[in-house]
């Protein structure tokens, strides 16, 4: 059974950074490909980052790019986003996500089985 726990989400002022976890069980980071979205109130969920690990490839939204960083530490099993110089509009719910391979555009959520809870993430100005 595969689960996939986030961590590390909390309030910063516009600038800061945070550091989100993702650990996972009953699934290989090392070589997988996982996603992490988020879901602002009232709006639909979207890609921020991906990585298919197995070829080394990552993947970034236009509006993070050059702030966020994926990475996975495989010794631990764990997925994590850096997210440096935080805006008010990243506020969200931050999900990590998993799945065997992409079929589509990797930040369709079709391409992932599995999803944790979320984690919030406030941006204050």
């Amino acid at each position: 059974q595969v689960q996939l726990v986030e961590s590390g989400g909390g309030s910063v002022q516009a600038g800061g950074s945070l550091r989100l976890s993702c650990s996972a069980s009953g699934y290989t980071v090392s070589t997988g490909f996982m996603g992490w979205f988020r879901q602002a109130s009232g709006k639909e969920r979207e890609g921020v980052a991906g990585a298919w690990w197995r070829y080394g490839s990552t993947y970034y939204t236009d509006s993070v790019k050059g702030r966020f960083t994926i990475s996975r530490d495989n010794a631990k099993n764990t997925l994590y986003l850096q997210m440096n110089s935080l805006k008010p509009e990243d506020t969200a719910m931050y999900y990590c996500a998993a799945g065997p391979r992409p079929t589509m555009h990797w930040a369709h959520p079709l391409n992932y089985n599995y999803w944790g809870q979320g984690t919030q993430v406030t941006v204050s100005s």
